[in-house]
């Protein structure tokens, strides 16, 4: 997920034909660089490198519904509220209303490769089931001052995370941190 500093993945009013709302375009500068051979075309490289796609249903629909690809026709798995019975997505993708068969079956159909996830909803939807491992964020040096925030106050307990690399690029630090799963208490 590309970040600004304070936290925002889109900017105000992010709504068809403005998707990434007010401004929210600038945290995807670093994206200019991804045919590079340098660290911002690495990123990008790893991310189309991946086996699946879990999409939250807002993200999904801004997003065109990617056409029913969102790259080389990997699964798209789309976490919603509601299905409409009626509601055909386009190509590979699904829609789930449990978060533990969506994520169980998109780790399934990646094989070997890792599971790419799109959108706050289902970050922080996975991140409640204990069903992300790894979260990475491509933090934009600006402050956009409102808009769609990855992550709300939810009244748990803490989550730890473990940084496990960062890479430097043209307009983005790229941080991936490993999410640190509590065990279970013994009674």
């Amino acid at each position: 997920m590309s970040m600004s500093l304070d936290g925002y993945i889109a900017g105000p009013d992010d709504r068809p034909g403005q998707e990434l709302g007010r401004d929210g375009g600038r945290l995807f500068n670093w994206l200019d660089d991804r045919m590079s051979e340098g660290i911002n075309g690495q990123v990008y490289a790893e991310a189309m490198a991946t086996g699946a796609v879990i999409s939250g249903r807002r993200t999904f629909e801004l997003a065109g519904r990617w056409q029913g690809d969102h790259h080389d026709g990997v699964p798209i798995h789309v976490l919603t509220h509601d299905i409409d019975p009626a509601d055909e997505p386009p190509g590979s993708a699904k829609f789930y209303t449990d978060v533990n068969a969506c994520a169980n079956e998109a780790r399934e159909a990646a094989g070997d490769r890792a599971v790419l996830v799109h959108g706050a909803s289902a970050a922080r939807a996975l991140l409640a089931a204990g069903q992300l491992d790894e979260l990475e964020l491509h933090l934009v040096p600006v402050l956009l001052g409102d808009g769609r925030r990855l992550f709300e106050p939810t009244g748990r307990e803490h989550i730890e995370l473990e940084l496990v690399r960062r890479l430097e690029g043209r307009d983005a630090t790229h941080l991936r941190y490993r999410v640190v799963h509590r065990e279970a208490k013994q009674p």
